[in-house]
């Protein structure tokens, strides 16, 4: 049966699996104007938006435990084994993410704006200061081997007297 724009387009709103699929099987077919394009386009974008979102809030997550780790402290002797764990994991699940060049070049340009997200989620959780900028390249946000010094073992005002600005 094939199905008209506008049975395509109620099929949208009451079974989008079967939407999906009779979409699906009309590309495979070829039949292109039959398609619900107002529908396609709208699943298009939002994926798009879906997959940076992923990828954002996995970095948001690396950045959230990599300054726990190296910050907190008072939290070290329990949690460390903890965070190193969530960090590999969530570099884990955002290499997958980041097989796509263009989330990957997202990720690299919205970077400082993730990183004082994570920032206001790290304090909230620690209540410890925090740099301000992003004491860390991209590179080793992404590398699966690196880890900061644990315990931070340069303290806040040797970073302060160094210039550094810290939160």
């Amino acid at each position: 049966m094939i199905f008209t724009e506008v049975s395509l387009k109620r099929l949208y709103e009451d079974d989008y699996s079967l939407w999906l699929e009779k979409n699906s099987q009309l590309l495979r077919d070829r039949q292109l104007k039959d398609l619900d394009y107002e529908n396609l386009i709208e699943e298009l974008e939002a994926l798009r938006r879906s997959e940076r979102k992923t990828a954002e809030s996995l970095l948001k997550q690396v950045l959230i435990h990599l300054l726990l780790y190296e910050y907190w402290m008072s939290e070290q002797l329990q949690n460390s084994d903890h965070w190193r764990l969530e960090i590999a994991t969530f570099r884990d699940q955002l290499s997958d993410e980041l097989k796509s060049k263009t989330i990957y070049n997202h990720i690299v340009d919205h970077l400082e704006p993730l990183y004082k997200r994570a920032v206001k989620l790290a304090r909230l959780k620690s209540g410890v200061r925090l740099p301000i900028a992003c004491p860390y390249a991209i590179e080793q946000i992404l590398d699966e081997d690196w880890l900061p010094i644990a315990g931070h073992l340069r303290s806040l005002d040797d970073a302060i007297v160094r210039g550094e600005r810290v939160a």
